[in-house]
């Protein structure tokens, strides 16, 4: 089970890495074709977003595999899960209730990658 937690943890860090460090990086106009939401916030908002999912993909893997603080893995998966809730209500708000599958997607394996990582933790 551990290694299909490590497979599903490493997976979920990656696409929080890849879709916080493209709205880091890119500027909300060019990010509004392919995210419309974006126009909803100001620059620095969609920024901190994209900072927070970086922060929250680094804190799936960094804590757990080095062994220092490992709690903060599924505190960083219940974050995820959090922000991913939040963002449903901002498509839904938007009308956009039919293209939330992915932002489900990411919520559910947060939160289940968070209470794998409980069960670890309190299984040793």
């Amino acid at each position: 089970m551990i290694i299909v937690l490590w497979i599903v943890t490493g997976l979920l860090a990656l696409l929080f890495v890849a879709a916080g460090a493209m709205k880091t990086v890119r500027s909300r106009a060019a990010l509004q074709p392919s995210m419309g939401y974006v126009e909803d916030f100001s620059d620095g908002q969609v920024k901190t977003i994209g900072i927070l999912e970086v922060l929250g993909a680094v804190g799936l893997v960094l804590p757990m595999a080095t062994g220092i603080l490992p709690w903060l893995t599924p505190v960083a998966a219940f974050a995820l899960f959090v922000t991913m809730v939040a963002a449903f209500f901002v498509h839904l708000r938007r009308g956009e209730a039919r293209q939330t599958a992915p932002v489900w997607v990411l919520a559910a394996l947060s939160l289940v990658v968070g209470i794998g990582w409980v069960v670890v933790l309190l299984g040793h």
